[in-house]
């Protein structure tokens, strides 16, 4: 019988002593301890060439692997992992799969076992399903600058003490980063200033997605209506807010601002000048170095266009449909009729809006396509909607025209 379980050190130690001697007979001394000549045999070779520590059972992991990474493709595994945290393991193989050759780039598995030793991992507990039914979006993006989605970034400290708070631009489409700019503030002309250059630089989209926070919604106005929103709508861009309370229904931009959490906030630099251009390169790794799952592990650059639709920097004027009383707004969000003042909106002083009769002393409040409520003129009163309506019909519902120069 072999060695029993217990005590084999002991046991192999008493057998290799006994043989050494050479006072008894090896084959009689291996039968004693029930092992064959072949077996006492390497344990006496192992002591003369180790000692007692040769004694031990040895590791039966083999010494090569054809599966076995070399250090320096690990260093560089882990090297890609520390300097983009929010990565997971797919996305940093298809970022080697570009410089490693096809035969020595290790499978999906393999980085993930690399980052679960090194403690890169970050085990999140899933979230339970809400319950009940969910709000839809009503826009789902199906090209280029068909849906763009804007957001503030939660702001955050330089070391010198100064608030760094970035205006984020996303296409939703193609995941690409039109915009990640800190302000000086969050008003509406600064945010309404930093929009003309991306305008001007990119285009203009079809629908702007943003959440019911100023300066993108008011929520004191009718539909919500700010004045930054209001002239998206002149522009021609239609609104798409989430629902109060919902960053989830804007997933993909809030997981963008995950990874800016991550790889800017989080390595927070000296002063704001220094933390743009750390953002300015973190916004460039984003859209032409950072795969995305959803583009079938392309960068956002190969699959962004700048819109057709281009930005006109000249006044616009709102033509309604005929038939339509047409009223500027005035400065106190006030609108006249038959002498009477009316308010509507201050969201939308300077814009002309379109009245549409319904009876003697009431009419539609019309801004470009939306239908923001009623002015009843026997009461003074201007009674909001809570919905978004569409024009009467494509030939009369409100239109855009530019002024002359």
């Amino acid at each position: 019988m072999p060695w029993t379980e217990t005590d084999v050190m002991d046991q192999r130690t008493e057998f290799v002593l006994r043989v050494l001697r050479n006072a008894e007979r090896f084959g009689d001394v291996c039968k004693e301890y029930g092992i064959s000549r072949k077996t006492g045999y390497k344990w006496k070779e192992r002591f003369l060439a180790e000692g007692l520590s040769g004694l031990g059972d040895a590791s039966r992991r083999p010494k090569t692997s054809p599966q076995e990474l070399g250090e320096g493709l690990v260093c560089q595994i882990l090297k890609l992992k520390l300097a983009h945290l929010g990565w997971g393991a797919r996305k940093l193989r298809a970022v080697l799969e570009r410089t490693v050759a096809k035969g020595e780039l290790p499978s999906e598995s393999s980085f993930k076992r690399i980052l679960e030793k090194a403690g890169l991992v970050e085990h999140r507990r899933r979230a339970r399903a809400a319950q009940g039914a969910r709000l839809q979006s009503r826009v789902r993006s199906a090209r280029p600058n068909h849906v763009w989605t804007i957001d503030f970034k939660g702001w955050w400290y330089t070391r010198d003490r100064n608030r760094f708070e970035p205006l984020t631009m996303r296409d939703d489409y193609s995941r690409y980063v039109l915009c990640a700019q800190a302000l000086e503030d969050a008003c509406t002309e600064t945010v309404r200033q930093q929009m003309i250059r991306v305008f001007e630089r990119y285009g203009l989209p079809e629908v702007i997605r943003s959440d019911n926070g100023a300066p993108f919604a008011a929520c004191g106005s009718p539909l919500g209506l700010s004045r930054l929103s209001a002239w998206w709508l002149a522009l021609g861009i239609d609104l798409d807010r989430i629902a109060p309370g919902r960053p989830d229904q804007n997933g993909s931009h809030e997981r963008m601002h995950r990874d800016m959490a991550l790889e800017v906030e989080g390595k927070a630099e000296r002063d704001p000048a220094t933390q743009q251009a750390t953002l300015d390169v973190w916004r460039k790794t984003f859209n032409e170095e950072r795969p995305h799952e959803a583009l079938k592990m392309r960068v956002p650059q190969d699959v962004y266009r700048s819109s057709s639709r281009k930005f006109d920097s000249a006044a616009i004027e709102l033509a309604y449909p005929s038939g339509y009383l047409v009223r500027k707004v005035g400065g106190r969000g006030t609108v006249k009729v038959e002498n009477i003042k009316v308010s509507v909106s201050m969201a939308l002083s300077g814009w002309d809006v379109g009245l549409e009769p319904l009876s003697t002393s009431r009419y539609a409040v019309w801004f470009c396509r939306l239908c923001l409520g009623e002015v009843d003129l026997a009461t003074e009163k201007f009674h909001a909607v809570s919905s978004l309506a569409d024009g009467p019909d494509d030939t009369a519902s409100p239109r855009r025209v530019r002024k002359p120069k």
